[in-house]
């Protein structure tokens, strides 16, 4: 089963989120299916915009069933974190639309991205901590480069939920527009306006730009796989799965 939907408008890529039944959460499958297309991309001068194909929906983060069995070899793995380091690498920018919950991974794929632009639907939070885990693709580092560490604090420590409005004033968004359906188009005009540039100087100052990035990701890793191999993480996310199918 396809899980992403692609399509390709000149020098713009269009990456779906196509997996309606579980709120687009990210399974093993779909981290696959996405790093076949940052692999394909990569040979393409293009502007990715990653956007969900459900209207009121982004990501609603990890797959939590397969979550909770992963071990802290599966943590080492990497698999979400190294997923969203491919995507941060993409040798052109990229563009989130986020129209509604963005919730730990999910969140953590926006930030991710060069650029995000949100309908007044949008959430974000990290429930990591609740869970028994650690925000640990990106979020420890990324959340407070864009948003500041009083409301990365917020939102790892506290697990509260950022709306539209907030995340613009925070800076963990780019523009807030008042239409859902409006997304499309103004991530469409973003691309646009930056594919008129020069490829090599796009890439060459992403270069730059990435190389203020902090060094956590090596101890996010250690500290998931530590949490992995934990009884509290399971239960906790047990916990999660039997209120979910109340």
């Amino acid at each position: 089963m396809t899980l992403t939907r692609v399509r390709r408008e000149d020098h713009i890529w269009w990456i779906g989120l196509d997996r309606p039944s579980k709120h687009n959460a990210l399974d093993q499958a779909m981290v696959d299916e996405l790093d076949a297309v940052l692999a394909e991309a990569r040979h393409h001068p293009c502007v990715l915009i990653v956007h969900s194909t459900t209207p009121g929906v982004f990501a609603a983060g990890a797959d939590i069933t397969e979550l909770r069995d992963r071990d802290a070899d599966a943590a080492l793995l990497a698999i979400n974190a190294g997923l969203f380091e491919r995507l941060e690498a993409h040798r052109w920018p990229t563009i989130a639309l986020i129209d509604g919950p963005a919730l730990g991974g999910g969140c953590e794929l926006a930030l991710a991205c060069d650029f995000r632009i949100a309908s007044q639907n949008a959430v974000f939070a990290q429930p990591e901590l609740s869970l028994g885990i650690i925000a640990g693709a990106g979020a420890n580092w990324r959340l407070p480069q864009l948003a500041g560490l009083a409301t990365a604090r917020r939102m790892l420590y506290a697990g509260a939920r950022i709306d539209a409005r907030e995340a613009l004033a925070a800076g963990l968004v780019d523009e807030v527009v008042d239409q859902a359906g409006l997304l499309p188009e103004r991530g469409k005009a973003l691309a646009g306006t930056i594919a008129k540039r020069s490829w090599r100087a796009l890439e060459l100052t992403k270069l730059a730009l990435r190389s203020r990035r902090p060094a956590t990701t090596t101890f996010d890793i250690a500290a998931q796989a530590l949490l992995f191999d934990s009884e509290d993480k399971h239960t906790r996310m047990t916990a999660f799965l039997e209120r979910r199918n109340r």
